[in-house]
């Protein structure tokens, strides 16, 4: 983000303008100009607030209002996501359902408001990234600034005088720093040297990296779809809108964007821990797939486990959730057969109990000749414990399986042209039938089990049990990119902290009584112990390549101390 840089006033002394000029540049954060209030204007207004947009303080603002923005899409159902939900929450809460509409909480990530954060944010990362990429270039492409006149002023530095001539210093220090991978070069008198260049570039491309992650949350939006499917064995499935349960996609999305492949459930294997804490938790969990891609593809055999997809072209089919589909026959008093399906039923547990309802619409005349239709309410255990236990299944798997029915006749409400469930089972213009005992008729069914209706009115029978797989079919465009931009951000993010921005001078002159004084100083971007500590230590192997002279009143055995980097006067420490 861009920050606002300030050199040294028109009024400083010449050494802290010196100083302000060494320290320049160690950041690519856009210099801002105060606009001349008095005469602003049109253009002025317009780059005062291009300025404020691209300013940090605000783009951190937009940041924060647009993770503020994402918790109600979070906790308030959303209608691209599950119309059921915000239809009940409608209903419940009439009021504040009306005050969700208005403000646009149903439908959060496609709000307007939303969306201006979103756009706002974009357009403020974008006019920050362009001024500061252009700016570093401009400073990979010059030199390093020449050493200030004072270096004792710098935060780091030391001095020592050598009896070897300023130019072997000066060789010598530039090639120690270029060893180091410094940038150097000779400045007059002096090496000046500048490190840390990658900080820059992590914070470019932390930014960088938003904007992909931005571009790539937005394109997956517009362009996503997904759609579920449940598939009981030996049925199939075509990638086409018309198959699916539920499909739900982003505004841009069209149907010729499908990827065109089919499948069909071969089998569902399903193993289950028999005893012990984890008792009923899956231990085989797969569906055996023929699929084939295009209308005139080779066929083809896959196995799909959780959280391992079949992927066809950018279409990805994971496997989300497995139940029982009782396989049930109902036939007249005549004894033809009118119904004769597997009925998938949902289940209520993690052991599978289910229950859902079974629908004879056509083709049934009761024992009169008259048409009706039938409809019963089903229970399912696949494990039951017996008639001493509790009403529900004691396992997940098919050890015990007992269908329980419950019979009715009428009008099942299907013609009425109002949607309804396919598993639920609208009563209101049902009849029960009658046991002999003049109470509902219900029994319990194993397989191969058949109930008879009273009055010879027809039978079920209860064949046995298949089972049926969910399959979700998603498309999300962008979240390779959008995966790629969260690492960039993370790496260009711990770049940008860790890595320190610094420059190093050495100074090698003559003195006045001919012996070379030797100057070396560093600069930091920011307050770190990293600048003393590699400057003690360039110095440490220089001193060793130049040591130190004498001075002129101690006696030739004494000899002279190695430098020792301090904090120079006026210097924090």
């Amino acid at each position: 983000m861009s920050k606002t840089t300030t050199g040294a006033p028109a009024d400083a002394t010449p050494d802290e303008q010196d100083l302000g000029a060494a320290g320049s540049q160690l950041s690519t954060a856009p210099k801002e100009e105060l606009p001349n209030l008095p005469s602003l204007g049109v253009i002025g207004w317009a780059r005062w607030f291009w300025r404020q947009l691209t300013s940090m303080r605000v783009a951190l603002l937009l940041l924060l209002l647009l993770s503020l923005g994402a918790i109600p899409g979070s906790l308030i159902p959303q209608s691209g996501t599950d119309e059921t939900k915000v239809a009940d929450f409608r209903s419940a809460h009439p009021t504040l359902g009306d005050v969700y509409d208005k403000l646009g909480l149903f439908h959060v990530y496609s709000s307007v408001w939303f969306s201006a954060i979103y756009i706002l944010l974009f357009i403020s990362l974008i006019g920050c990234i362009v001024p500061r990429t252009w700016q570093f270039v401009g400073q990979l492409r010059g030199r390093p600034p020449g050493a200030p006149r004072r270096m004792t002023r710098l935060p780091a530095y030391t001095t020592w005088r050598t009896e070897a001539e300023p130019e072997q210093v000066r060789e010598a220090a530039l090639a120690l720093l270029k060893k180091r991978r410094f940038r150097a070069h000779l400045a007059g008198d002096a090496v000046a040297a500048e490190k840390g260049y990658l900080r820059e570039v992590g914070n470019l491309a932390f930014h960088i990296a938003l904007i992909v992650m931005l571009t790539a949350f937005a394109w997956g939006q517009l362009f996503k779809m997904e759609g579920n499917k449940l598939i009981v064995e030996g049925d199939g499935f075509s990638n086409t809108i018309t198959q699916y349960d539920d499909f739900k996609s982003g505004n841009l999305f069209s149907q010729d964007s499908l990827d065109p492949f089919s499948f069909v459930l071969d089998d569902f294997t399903g193993t289950y821990e028999p005893s012990g804490p984890n008792k009923g938790t899956p231990r085989t969990y797969q569906a055996t797939l023929d699929y084939s891609v295009g209308a005139y593809g080779k066929d083809e055999k896959t196995t799909v486990k959780v959280n391992e997809p079949l992927t066809i072209g950018d279409s990805k089919v994971y496997l989300t959730a497995h139940g029982y589909a009782p396989v049930i026959t109902v036939r007249d008093g005549k004894g033809n057969v009118v119904y004769s399906q597997a009925v998938p039923l949902l289940p209520l547990d993690s052991n599978v109990t289910s229950s859902g309802a079974i629908k004879v619409m056509d083709g049934y005349r009761n024992a009169k000749g008259v048409k009706e239709q039938l409809g019963f309410q089903a229970f399912f255990l696949p494990t039951y414990g017996g008639a001493n236990s509790a009403v529900v299944s004691q396992f997940p798997a098919l050890n015990n399986p007992v269908l329980n029915l419950e019979a009715y006749h009428g009008d099942l409400g299907v013609d009425a042209g109002i949607p309804q469930s396919v598993y639920q089972l609208d009563k209101t213009h049902l009849k029960e039938f009658k046991n002999s005992k003049g109470t509902q008729l219900r029994e319990n069914l194993k397989p191969g089990e058949t109930m008879q209706l009273p009055d010879g009115a027809g039978s079920v029978t209860y064949e046995g049990t298949k089972e049926w797989a969910n399959f979700q079919i998603t498309r999300q465009p962008g979240s390779g990119w959008a995966l790629g931009g969260s690492v960039a951000a993370i790496f260009g993010l711990a770049g940008s902290l860790f890595i320190q921005r610094r420059r190093v001078w050495v100074r090698a002159v003559k003195g006045d009584d001919g012996v070379t004084v030797v100057e070396m100083a560093g600069l930091g971007r920011s307050e770190s112990a990293k600048v003393p500590e590699e400057l003690g230590d360039l110095a440490g192997i220089l001193y060793d390549q130049a040591p130190g002279a004498p001075e002129p009143e101690d006696s030739d055995d004494t000899p002279t101390p190695d430098p020792q980097v301090v904090p120079a006067e006026g210097a924090e420490k």
